[in-house]
C-alpha cells in the first residue's frame, strides 16, 4: 500500500520526468486574486499566467497546492467530519500547460499515470466530456480504448469551466472511479449521481477559448491545460477504502485525537474525531502562511475553523486544551512535504494552546445557555435567531458551530432573526472584508513590465545613479509626455530608489532630465519587479525616452537603512527574550523610527525590553559587516535564514546575516530573507532604543524603537530632563531616587501637620482659644457653629467629630471655604439623635448655600453648594432649624 506521501511523491515525479517544472505549493493566502480570501484551487497561483498578465520561465508546471475551502462560495465546513470526502484543507495534485501541449497530451498524461504508475484498473474508470467536446471523446476512445458506454457526455455547466463572466474558459473532463455496486448510487448523469459508488478523482480543464463578452466566445491562440486531482481521494483509492477519513495521512491524525482523550477513534464519537483531524490541518497551515485568530476577514474564518474543533474536542471530554498537543503529530506526518509547518510549528502551537484556553471558559457558558433555551423550546423546532445572535455575540459562537451543535438533534436555526439581530456586524464585515483583503493590481501594470521587464534595482550599492524613462501614468493612464505641475508616476529600466515593500518606505529624491525635473516624493514596488516613482514635475516637459539623474535623499535613506537593519536584530533578540514563537507580522522602517509588530500575546516586561536592548546593542558595539547573499529559498532556510510565513518568495532570494552568533553553531546572530536596504556594517546603526509598546490586535503586540541620531537624541532628551528634575532637587542624577522619596515622605509628613494645624485653628478660632469659646445654647441645646476659611471638605468630618467630643452634648455646624467650594457639614451627639437629624439640619445649610439635598446619617451629614457668600447664611439657615425644632 502506497502511503500519501509516496503518492504525492510519485505525482511530482512522473510529470517532473514529463518535462514539468515542479513548483511549490503557494501561500494558502492568495498573492494574485482579490477576489479570493484563500487559495481554494490548484490553477489559483496561475491565474495571471493563464490570463496573459504574468509569464513564467517554464511552460510546463506541477504541484501539490495546499487549499482551503471554509468561506464564500466554495465552503465544506459544515459538512466535514460527517461525510466521506468534504474538508477544510485539502491538497490538489495538478499539472498545468501555458500554451504548450493540449487534450491529446492532457488525456495520455492522466491515463497512464492512473492505470500504469498508480495501477488502478482501467475497468473501474468512468469519464465525463462536455457535450459538445467530440474531440474529447475522441480521444478518450483512442488513447484510453474506453467504450460509448464509458464516456459520458454532460450538458451543463458542470463540465465547462471559466475563470469569470469573461476571460479564459473551456470545456472540462471528469474521470470518475468506481469503488463497486456494494455502495449506493449511479454514475455522473444518472439520476442517482449523489450517490458514494462514482467518485470524481481527476478533472481535466481544457482552455482553449476567451469569452470576450457575455454573448460572444473566441478561440485562444495558445490553448492550456488546468489539471486537478485531491490527494486525499485519490490515496483512498489507492488504499482500497472509500472514505478519505480511512487513509493514513488522516487517520494518524484521527488515532492521536483518540488516544490524546482515551476515547474509541471509531466508535459513537467518529465525527468528532474526524472534525479534529480536518481542522487541525486548516489551522495549522494558515499560521503557518500568516493568518492568526480575529474577529474579521481572513482571521475570523481561522478562529471559527478553531472553534468549531474545540467545541468537538470538548465533547470528547478533554478537560484541557486538545488542539496544541496534536500539532506534533501533523508536523510528523506532512512537515517534510510542506517546510514551512515545522518553521512554524512554535507559533501553531502556542495560538492553538491560547486560543483553546480563551474559549474554553466562554464554551462552557455558551453551551449551557443553548441547553436551557433547547428545554423550553417544543421537540424539533428551531432555534430562536436572537438566541443564535446572543451566542455569537456575548460566547463568539459563530453561527456554524452553533447549526453543528444542534445537528445532533435534527434542530436548526431560525434565520430571520438571526439575520435581522446581525445586520449591523454584516455590514461591518463587508467593509472591512473585499474579496482577498490585498490591492489588486491593475492590468496597466502588467502591461508595462511585459513590454519593458522588470526594473533593475541598483539602490544595494547607490543613492544615485542614471536611468531611463519607459513608462509615464497620469491619471491612470498611459501618456508619452508630462508638463510642469503634472503629478505622475514613472517607471524606469534601472533606479537607486527604493520601493516600498517588506515595510520599509519608499525613498524620495529627484529625477533630472535635460529639459524638466521631477520631485519623487515615493516609490512604489509594483508586482515585485517595477519599481514606480510617484511625484510631480517641477519642471518640463519630461518624457518617456528620457535619460534622467537618479538622486536619492541619501540621509533619509541611511536613517532608512539603520532602521530597518534594527528590525532583523531586534527581531532575533526578541526571538531568544520571549520565546522561538515570536514572529514578525509586520513592520514599518520609516526614517525617524521603526515599527515591529510580533506575534505575542501579553506585554513586554521591563526586564525583557532591558534584555533585548541590550542583545541588540552589543551586537551594534561588534561592528560586523552585514552579509548578503542570493540563494533559492530551499537552501536559505536550510542554511539557518528566517522566513516571513505567507510572504511569497521567488526563485532567488536575498539572504540577510548580521552580527556574530551568540549559538556556536550559528555564524551570524540574524539570518533573514529580505529585500531590504540595510547598513554595511552593524555599527553604523549606532544606537537602539525601545520607545514604546502597545497591542494591535489579539495576539499582536507592536513595539517601537529609535536607532542613530534619533535615538541618541531621545536619550539625550531623557537626561535633559533628568538632569533638570535632579537640578530642581538639589541633588545628583544618581541621588535623585532617594531623594524624590525623601522628598514625598516630608510632603506626606507636612500635609499631615497641616492637616492637624487647620483643624486645631479651626476648633480653636485662633491661638489661646478652645471649640468652647464659640459655644452658644439655642434652647436647651448647645451648639457650635463656625465659619471655617481654608478647609477642604474632606477634612470637615474629622473636625465634626472633635467637636462633638468636646461639647459632650449638642451639635457642631462647619461650613468650609476653600478654591472657590463651599461645603457644610453637621454632626448630632448621639444623645439628641431622637430630637434632631443631621440630615435635616444639613439640608437646610445646602439650601441656602443654593444647593440641594445632602446625605448621612442622623449623627453626621454633609452637602454642598455653588454661593461661596453665603457660608454665614448656610450658619444662620441651620441654627433656625435647630430653633425650630
Amino acid at each position: 500500500m502506497k502511503s500519501a506521501n509516496e503518492i504525492r511523491r510519485a505525482f511530482l515525479d512522473f510529470f517532473g520526468r514529463n518535462g514539468h517544472t515542479v513548483v511549490p505549493s503557494a501561500p494558502l493566502v492568495p498573492h494574485n486574486d482579490p477576489t479570493l480570501m484563500f487559495t481554494n484551487a490548484g490553477m489559483v497561483p496561475f491565474k495571471n499566467v493563464f490570463t496573459g498578465n504574468e509569464t513564467r520561465d517554464y511552460v510546463r508546471a506541477a504541484s501539490s497546492q495546499k487549499c482551503v475551502r471554509a468561506g464564500g462560495k466554495h465552503n465544506d465546513l459544515d459538512n466535514v467530519g460527517y461525510t466521506a470526502r468534504h474538508h477544510t484543507f485539502f491538497e490538489m495534485l495538478g499539472n498545468f500547460s501555458f500554451g504548450d501541449y493540449f487534450k491529446p497530451d492532457a488525456i495520455e498524461f492522466g491515463w497512464s499515470l492512473l492505470t500504469r504508475d498508480f495501477g488502478i484498473d482501467p475497468n473501474r474508470l468512468t469519464v465525463t466530456v462536455y457535450h459538445e467536446d467530440e474531440e474529447a471523446a475522441g480521444l478518450w476512445k483512442k488513447i484510453a480504448g474506453l467504450s460509448d458506454d464509458r464516456i459520458i457526455r454532460i450538458a451543463t455547466s458542470d463540465n465547462f469551466w471559466s475563470m469569470g463572466d469573461t476571460g479564459p474558459c473551456g470545456p472540462c473532463s471528469e474521470i470518475f472511479y468506481d469503488h463497486g455496486d456494494h455502495i449506493p448510487g449511479g454514475p455522473p448523469g444518472s439520476a442517482n449521481e449523489d450517490g458514494d459508488r462514482f467518485v470524481e478523482i481527476w478533472n481535466l480543464v481544457f482552455m482553449q477559448f476567451e469569452q470576450v463578452t457575455p454573448d460572444k466566445r473566441i478561440s485562444l491562440p495558445k490553448p492550456s491545460i488546468d489539471t486537478g486531482m485531491g490527494l486525499e481521494r485519490v490515496t483512498a483509492v489507492l488504499q482500497g477504502v472509500h472514505d478519505n477519513y480511512d487513509t493514513d495521512l488522516l487517520r494518524v491524525l484521527i488515532e492521536a485525537s483518540a488516544d490524546a482523550t482515551n476515547t474509541d477513534p471509531d466508535g459513537a464519537q467518529k465525527v468528532s474525531h474526524r472534525v479534529i483531524a480536518d481542522h487541525l490541518r486548516a489551522c495549522s497551515f494558515l499560521i503557518a502562511d500568516g493568518v492568526l485568530p480575529s474577529n474579521e476577514g481572513r482571521g475570523y474564518v481561522l478562529r471559527r475553523i478553531m472553534r468549531r474543533a474545540m467545541r468537538h474536542a470538548h465533547m470528547l471530554g478533554a478537560q484541557e486544551p486538545l488542539m496544541y498537543r496534536l500539532v506534533p503529530a501533523l508536523t510528523n506526518e506532512m512537515g517534510q512535504a510542506y517546510p514551512e509547518l515545522n518553521r512554524a510549528a512554535a507559533l501553531v502551537t502556542e495560538t492553538f494552546r491560547l486560543e483553546e484556553t480563551r474559549f474554553r471558559v466562554t464554551l462552557e457558558r455558551g453551551l449551557r445557555l443553548l441547553d436551557e433555551e433547547l428545554e423550553r423550546l417544543p421537540s424539533g423546532s428551531k432555534l430562536p435567531g436572537e438566541v443564535a445572535f446572543k451566542l455569537y455575540d456575548t460566547y463568539g459562537f459563530p453561527l456554524d458551530l452553533t447549526e453543528d451543535a444542534l445537528r445532533a438533534q435534527g434542530r436548526a436555526v431560525e434565520q430571520e432573526g438571526f439575520v435581522a439581530a446581525m445586520a449591523r456586524q454584516k455590514a461591518e464585515a463587508r467593509k472591512a472584508w473585499a474579496g482577498s483583503g490585498e490591492t489588486a493590481t491593475e492590468s496597466l501594470w502588467f502591461e508595462i513590465r511585459e513590454e519593458h521587464g522588470a526594473t533593475e534595482f541598483l539602490g544595494y550599492d547607490a543613492t544615485d545613479a542614471e536611468g531611463k524613462i519607459v513608462a509615464i501614468v497620469r491619471d491612470g493612464k498611459p501618456v508619452d509626455v508630462a508638463e510642469a505641475g503634472d503629478e505622475i508616476s514613472v517607471v524606469a529600466n534601472q533606479t537607486p530608489f527604493y520601493g516600498e515593500s517588506g515595510g520599509q518606505m519608499g525613498d524620495t529624491g529627484t529625477l533630472v532630465a535635460d529639459t524638466g525635473e521631477i520631485e519623487i516624493t515615493d516609490t512604489r514596488k509594483v508586482l515585485g519587479a517595477l519599481h514606480v516613482h510617484v511625484g510631480k514635475v517641477k519642471a518640463g516637459p519630461v518624457a518617456v525616452g528620457d535619460v534622467v539623474q537618479m538622486h536619492v535623499d541619501a540621509d533619509r535613506r541611511d536613517r532608512l537603512r539603520a532602521n530597518h537593519s534594527a528590525t532583523h536584530l531586534a527581531h532575533e533578540a526578541l526571538r531568544q527574550v520571549v520565546g522561538p514563537h515570536v514572529t514578525q507580522k509586520g513592520s514599518l522602517v520609516a526614517p525617524e523610527r521603526l515599527r515591529f509588530d510580533i506575534s505575542h500575546q501579553a506585554p513586554l516586561t521591563p526586564e525583557q525590553i532591558a534584555a533585548v536592548e541590550e542583545r541588540v546593542n552589543r551586537q551594534i558595539r561588534r561592528n560586523v559587516e552585514v552579509s548578503t547573499r542570493l540563494m533559492t529559498p530551499d537552501d536559505a532556510v536550510q542554511a539557518g535564514a528566517l522566513a516571513l510565513f505567507g510572504e511569497k518568495y521567488g526563485d532567488e532570494v536575498r539572504v540577510v546575516g548580521m552580527g556574530l552568533g551568540e549559538d556556536p553553531s550559528r555564524s551570524n546572530f540574524s539570518v533573514e530573507l529580505c529585500g531590504g536596504t540595510h547598513v554595511r556594517r552593524t555599527g553604523d546603526i549606532g544606537l537602539f532604543k525601545i520607545v514604546g509598546q502597545g497591542a494591535v490586535s489579539a495576539g499582536v503586540r507592536r513595539v517601537e524603537a529609535m536607532t542613530g541620531e534619533g535615538a541618541v537624541d531621545y536619550v539625550t532628551q531623557q537626561e535633559k530632563l533628568l538632569s533638570q528634575a535632579a537640578s530642581a532637587v538639589k541633588a545628583s542624577p544618581s541621588e535623585l531616587p532617594e531623594r524624590i522619596a525623601a522628598l514625598l515622605n516630608d510632603r506626606r509628613r507636612l500635609e499631615r501637620e497641616l492637616a492637624d494645624a487647620k483643624k486645631a485653628l479651626a476648633l480653636g478660632g485662633g491661638t489661646g482659644r478652645s471649640a468652647n469659646d464659640d459655644v452658644r445654647e439655642i434652647g436647651s441645646v448647645k451648639m457650635i457653629a463656625r465659619k471655617l476659611d481654608g478647609v477642604s471638605a474632606k477634612d470637615l468630618r474629622g473636625m465634626i467629630d472633635e467637636a462633638k467630643k468636646s461639647l459632650g452634648s449638642g451639635i457642631a455646624a462647619f461650613v468650609a471655604v476653600a478654591d472657590g467650594k463651599v461645603s457644610v457639614a453637621v454632626g448630632v451627639t448621639a444623645d439628641l439623635t431622637d430630637k434632631l437629624s443631621a440630615v435635616d439640619l444639613v439640608r437646610a445649610g445646602a439650601e441656602a448655600l443654593g444647593g440641594k439635598g445632602g446625605g448621612g446619617r442622623p449623627d453626621m451629614a454633609q452637602a454642598g453648594g455653588p454661593d461661596v457668600e453665603k457660608a454665614q447664611d448656610a450658619l444662620d439657615a441651620i441654627e433656625a432649624a435647630v430653633a425650630a425644632a
